[in-house]
This record gives C-alpha cells, structure tokens and sequence, in this order.
C-alpha cells in the first residue's frame, strides 16, 4: 500500500489532515517531501542519512495526521529514518520512528467508513514489526548536485 494525505480533516479542531494507507497511488496526495529538523534543513539533492523525516504529526492517542503549512510545524512532527546503512538507498525498506514518543508509523489491516471508505489507518505502534516497514515507491528522486572539479576564471 503507499502512504496518501487528503483534504479531510480530522474530527478534532485541530484542522489537521488525515494520513490513510491505500493500495494504489494515483493522484499527488501520495507523494511526501523529506526534510530536516527544524532549524537544520536538508540540501536538496543530498543523501538521506538515516537521520530525520518531518511533516508527520502524532498525538498522545498515536494517531498521525498532517499538519503544518510551507514547511513548518512543531516539536511533535520529528521521525528518525531507520535503516541498515548510512543512508536510505532507494529499493531499501526503512522504519520511521517518532522522536517524541518511539513510536513506528504502522498501517495495519483496519479500514475507515465515511468519508474516506476502504483505506487503512496509519497510525503509531509501539512495537517493531511488519506492519511498519516503508520503501519509496515512486516520486522524484533528486541526484546530488557534483561539486566543480576545476574553476576557470574568465
């Protein structure tokens, strides 16, 4: 299944989006940015170290929403990557641990009603388990920009 945000808010006032699993990904709501902490952003095109994913948000319950307009949130929207190397290689399925709460970003086999029928809930799991291995799918893959070898002054 692929990780998709929509336009549907959470029954809270919180007015925060809701983050659902579902088995194809056919429109932009299925595609994520990764990015650094706050006040420590990621150079663009730069491999991920198995350091640090933002935009996520959870609460007490463990339920994980979407929260934060351009780029900003708060303390609670922090996940470390966890993968066997150094870095996220692109076919490696890696976990994502909440900071605040240790936590795994889990889907499992629970399905919502209205409004949004037949999708699966992602949520926070306290336990390592099958449930919460991720791999990129698809997107945009940046390369890293190479550094000039030579400068020549004109």
């Amino acid at each position: 299944g692929c990780l998709r945000c929509h336009q549907i808010l959470l029954r809270s006032e919180s007015g925060q989006q809701s983050v659902t699993g579902v088995e194809n990904a056919d429109d932009a709501n299925s595609y994520w940015q990764i990015r650094g902490k706050p006040n420590r952003p990621c150079q663009r095109g730069a491999s991920i170290k198995c350091g640090q994913v933002r935009q996520w948000h959870t609460h007490s319950l463990f339920e994980v929403s979407a929260f934060g307009e351009n780029g900003e949130g708060d303390d609670l929207d922090v996940w470390t990557v966890q993968c066997d190397g150094v870095h996220w290689e692109r076919d490696e399925t890696v976990r994502f641990k909440h900071v605040g709460t240790d936590v795994f970003l889990s889907v499992t086999g629970e399905q919502y009603g209205h409004p949004i029928r037949g999708q699966r809930e992602v949520h926070g799991m306290s336990s390592s388990s099958p449930h919460n291995w991720w791999r990129a799918m698809e997107g945009v893959f940046i390369q890293p920009s190479q550094e000039l070898l030579r400068h020549d002054e004109l």
